[in-house]
């Protein structure tokens, strides 16, 4: 008897006018019947081989399952709620009884089986199963199939049969369920027929090569084949290896066709179907070759296509040396694409991760210095003024990516280098888009690199601040309201040598008012921080010129390092006269011949962007050559550090612990030329018994 709850009776809220009747449930010790009209709507509904179970089957009405049956003990009690079915009629109102259990117990004793049950039983199996299998109606009573655990097809059997299995099968060693049987027994004929498993075999290899020729086939039958191979598991010996025999004689003889029949051109584009499908960022295309190759456990080869993949295409974009200028939107275009196709096509596999980081690595060193210098160089343009029309969360989001190309380079002293160079001229210029973004970028390197690699570019934030708090000060003083000139105002940046880039002097002699306005401040600043010293870096002035013209006054933003302080100073020798020669400029403002040429050049021809290339062209390589020197430093302070703490090394070790103490890369025969210059200078020496090792020298 089904359970369910269709009609089952709340305590609390039963109808007036009901009574609870007792429902007797009778279960049969072997196994559970069902009706006919149940047995047949259920074939009726699995004609497509769908496995079905009953949780509990309908109430038996069979002569075997007679109460007065001996092989039946029951008990049957009341029950005043759900849980069973009450049947309902409309009698005279009692009290609701209190709920009470169903116990049903199995007798001891062995059933008692008909006469000739087994043979009669196992006949009329056998005319049904012939019957079933070759799809024939058989004259057999569906109740009495069903009563004999019988059903159409073997998953028809394995459902009517679970009664079976959950029971007998399990509870008896070395007896399969009828659906292990129903396999071995189909494997084992198959294996006697060698000839249908051949047929079998030939027939699929011939629907995969005609579909791979552009055929249409039957992909379900395909799927069901292959589904029997696979759950009689005799896939592997006898179709997994002629598949992958065709496979390979089929794609053999596609590129021998093609090169027969294309040129080399459209040769490669047909075998390349691998970088094409990156190119264009077929996510769904790749997601659809990762879960191909996991399947056979080949991801190791689309790993190593990835890396030949990524240095290849990186590659492309950082040695082109005409295209330098988009090099850096370019990687972090690459890089975006690559880390989507990770997310979504690759499955986040961590190894894959890790292939790209490598290969990332590998192609943006390539050009050891120039990928440091145009990254330092593509922020200083995002941190600059004119990129107002940038949000504040675009420019963090961009300087996070940014951030994630600087992590790849080894050279970071050549970054460090070109971004404290820029940082100088937007702080001293006062060209920064946003101080918030550049505080924030250091906060990231630092963060990433330590505060060491920070400190400086900190302390040219707080000389900037600092300074400001100064000019107030100098503003309000008695010597700024007594004995300045007036029609001038000069702003100063007080800056910490360590701090900021080395800057190359300038002889240059200033027009007499800006010379008197020094003069003042440094009265007003010595007063305040005795002890100190001041030294005017001139070459970093910029300025604001107010020119009286014919057709009206004019304001000359001269804003240029070095060229911006000697336009001032040329122009303003004009305020006492309308007509000078070039030895009377030379003579009056003492600026060396090329340089002034260069200045007059640019005021009379109006050639700035010229000369402010040859600038930059200038200051990078003033820049790449501090960095080298800066690192022949480290590299000999590294050498004697170590061998003050070892006194005695061989040159293969001493080798070895550079490198990995050393943050930038460098050859072996660099540092041995620096172990060559030690020794010189009396800091090591070779020992006498065996020149491959070092000893210090106190």
């Amino acid at each position: 008897m089904s359970q369910t709850n269709d009609t089952t009776i709340n305590n609390n809220k039963r109808p007036a006018h009901t009574t609870t009747t007792t429902t007797t449930t009778y279960l049969p010790a072997a196994m559970k019947k069902a009706k006919s009209e149940a047995v047949a709507s259920s074939l009726d509904r699995n004609k497509n081989g769908i496995p079905f179970c009953f949780d509990d089957p309908p109430s038996p009405t069979n002569i075997e399952d007679d109460p007065t049956n001996p092989n039946y003990d029951v008990v049957a009690h009341s029950s005043g709620g759900g849980g069973v079915t009450s049947n309902l009629s409309r009698k005279k109102a009692t009290p609701p009884h209190p709920a009470k259990k169903l116990v049903i117990k199995l007798l001891k004793a062995k059933p008692t089986l008909p006469t000739n049950f087994e043979d009669n039983t196992w006949a009329s199996l056998k005319s049904a199963i012939s019957a079933i299998f070759l799809k024939q109606p058989d004259p057999c009573d569906l109740e009495k199939l069903y009563q004999a655990n019988f059903c159409d097809q073997m998953l028809m059997i394995r459902g009517i049969a679970l009664y079976l299995d959950r029971t007998y099968v399990k509870q008896t060693p070395n007896v399969c369920s009828l659906w292990d049987m129903g396999l071995q027994l189909f494997r084992k004929h198959l294996s006697l027929a060698a000839e249908v498993e051949h047929k079998t075999v030939f027939g699929l290899l011939k629907m995969i090569e005609s579909e791979r020729l552009g055929e249409a086939v039957d992909r379900a039958l395909l799927n069901h084949l292959l589904k029997m191979f696979t759950a009689l598991g005799i896939y592997s010996d006898s179709f997994e290896k002629p598949f992958l025999d065709r496979t390979s004689e089929f794609y053999a003889a596609e590129g021998v066709k093609y090169m027969q029949q294309s040129d080399v051109s459209d040769y490669l584009k047909h075998v390349e179907g691998f970088m094409m499908l990156m190119d264009a960022n077929r996510i769904d295309d790749l997601q659809r070759m990762y879960s191909l190759f996991f399947r056979v456990n080949a991801l190791e080869i689309l790993r190593q296509a990835i890396s030949s993949y990524i240095r290849k295409t990186g590659q492309g974009i950082v040695m082109d040396e005409e295209k330098d200028k988009d090099m850096v939107s370019s990687l972090l275009e690459f890089k975006g694409s690559l880390d989507t196709i990770w997310e979504e096509s690759f499955a986040k596999n961590e190894a894959f991760c890790n292939t790209i980081k490598d290969a990332f690595e590998h192609l943006i060193n390539l050009r050891q210095n120039r990928p440091a210098e145009l990254i330092a160089k593509f922020l200083d343009e995002k941190l600059r003024a004119g990129n107002k029309g940038t949000s504040e969360e675009e420019l963090e989001g961009t300087l996070d990516k940014i951030l994630v190309l600087f992590r790849f380079i080894q050279g970071k002293d050549v970054f460090e280098a070109f971004y404290k160079k820029d940082l100088a001229k937007r702080l001293l210029l006062g060209k920064s888009a946003s101080i918030d973004a550049e505080k924030s970028i250091i906060s990231k390197l630092k963060t990433e690199c330590g505060s060491q690699f920070t400190n400086k570019l900190e302390g040219m934030f707080k000389d900037i601040e600092l300074s400001k708090e100064i000019n107030e000060s100098f503003k309000q003083s008695s010597q700024a309201r007594i004995k300045l000139p007036s029609g001038i105002e000069l702003s100063v940046h007080v800056l910490t040598t360590g701090y900021w880039p080395t800057y190359p002097p300038m002889d240059i002699r200033l027009p007499h008012e800006l010379n008197v306005y020094q003069d003042i401040f440094k009265e007003f600043y010595l007063s305040k921080y005795s002890g100190r010293r001041l030294m005017w870096q001139n070459s970093l002035g910029h300025c604001v010129l107010k020119a009286e013209y014919p057709k009206g006054k004019k304001e000359l933003a001269v804003s240029l390092f070095q060229v911006g302080l000697a336009w001032t100073v040329v122009l303003m020798l004009f305020n006492d006269a309308q007509k000078l020669s070039f030895q009377d400029i030379k003579d009056s403002t003492g600026i060396e011949d090329k340089e002034l040429r260069r200045t007059l050049q640019s005021l009379a021809c109006g050639k700035v962007n010229a000369i402010q290339m040859k600038e930059t062209v200038e200051e990078n390589t003033s820049t790449t050559e501090r960095v080298f020197q800066d690192r022949q430093y480290q590299v000999d302070a590294a050498i004697v550090r170590i061998m003050k703490t070892r006194k005695v090394l061989s040159h293969t070790l001493l080798i070895t612990e550079l490198f990995q103490q050393l943050k930038f890369p460098i050859k072996p025969a660099d540092l041995k030329k620096r172990i060559e210059s030690l020794i010189d200078r009396e800091y090591l020496e070779r020992d006498k018994s065996n020149p491959q090792i070092y000893n210090y020298l106190a």
